[in-house]
């Protein structure tokens, strides 16, 4: 299994004790040594968004280091299951098929895009407004990754208790909470 990370991370995976080996590969030029034989790669790599950085800022710099750590990924386990974190997960995981279409590696089943983000949003805010139980909450979460596209089925919520004004502010508080996570990172961090 490879996990892309920062070297910090590594330095401190490195120092856990587990049976687990920890090994360090840096960029590019050792992209093919990191992937050979690998069956699972797991991609966070990219940047977060920051304050005032629009999702097409964050899509051009990170649809390249997807695309680059895809054709490496063709090139040297192409049968590995590749999950995709890199944000806005909506746009990369589409660029890696078409990456691995083009190497005639692509295969649907073994390509996985992580957007639990935007159900975990939209189970806590459910949670605060109507005091329910959050093991009992689960608010499936369809569309995109960005804004109205995010659509919560809040009818879907077991003890549906909200009426059309709250349903309303709710959406919009659930569409937007990301943008919100990063603001609010910002002035932490």
């Amino acid at each position: 299994m490879l996990w892309l990370i920062p070297l910090v991370l590594l330095l401190i995976l490195a120092t856990l004790d587990t049976g687990a080996v920890v090994r360090g590969f840096l960029g590019q030029q050792q992209l093919e040594e990191a992937l050979t034989g690998m069956e699972l790669v797991i991609n966070p790599a990219g940047v977060p968004r920051k304050p005032g950085m629009t999702r097409d800022d964050l899509f051009n710099i990170n649809a390249a280091i997807v695309k680059t750590l895809c054709e490496g990924i063709a090139k040297c386990c192409p049968k590995a299951i590749v999950n995709l974190i890199s944000n806005p997960v909506n746009s990369t995981v589409p660029i890696a098929a078409e990456v691995f279409k083009k190497a005639g590696t692509f295969d649907p089943k073994r390509l996985l895009g992580v957007t639990m983000l935007d159900v975990v949003i939209a189970n806590t805010f459910v949670v605060e407004v109507l005091g329910l139980d959050p093991r009992e909450v689960d608010v499936p979460v369809v569309g995109g990754h960005v804004g109205v596209t995010i659509l919560p089925l809040l009818s879907q919520v077991q003890k549906n208790l909200l009426n059309i004004h709250a349903l309303s502010l709710l959406t919009d508080h659930i569409q937007n909470g990301g943008t919100e996570v990063v603001e609010v990172k910002h002035i932490f961090f």
